[in-house]
């Protein structure tokens, strides 16, 4: 008979830590149904900076869930958590100079872009930087911007 104490019990690492933001580390990046190589690949992504949500981690594993919902695994090696960015959704958002979104509008910036946050989102607005531009975007429209 097998004592209680010799079966290995499985914890999620730092459960008291998720959810949390992370982006994708490479251009092709595996999802998988199950956390394992052995589970199928459920989604293949292709961009570099992706913003997801870990749900759950476990040996070496997170659990996350992309902007449009899918859930499924992937090797925490594939993930930063160094490079936080947020995917712009819903409608064209207008990037501007200040924090409360007051002054000219700078530019625009269209639904799926990738921006990279700089620093915490003051209020409604974060100051975000698209392609070495940088200004202040309203967190309502930036998907990995607000606490998750």
């Amino acid at each position: 008979m097998v004592s209680a104490a010799a079966i290995p019990v499985a914890h999620a690492a730092d459960t008291d830590a998720v959810p949390y933001w992370v982006s994708l580390r490479n251009s092709q990046t595996n999802m998988r149904v199950g956390p394992g190589r052995d589970y199928r690949i459920n989604w293949i992504y292709g961009r570099v900076g992706l913003p997801l949500k870990v749900l759950r981690e476990m040996g070496g594993w997170v659990l996350v869930e992309d902007p449009d919902g899918a859930r499924g695994w992937m090797l925490t090696q594939f993930v930063s958590r160094k490079a936080h960015t947020a995917i712009v959704q819903g409608a064209i958002i207008e990037i501007h100079p200040n924090n409360n979104g007051s002054g000219p509008i700078m530019w625009r910036a269209e639904p799926g872009v990738i921006a990279r946050m700089i620093g915490d989102c003051t209020g409604q607005w974060c100051k975000v930087d698209i392609d070495g531009r940088q200004g202040f975007a309203p967190v309502a429209n930036l998907w990995g911007a607000a606490k998750p």
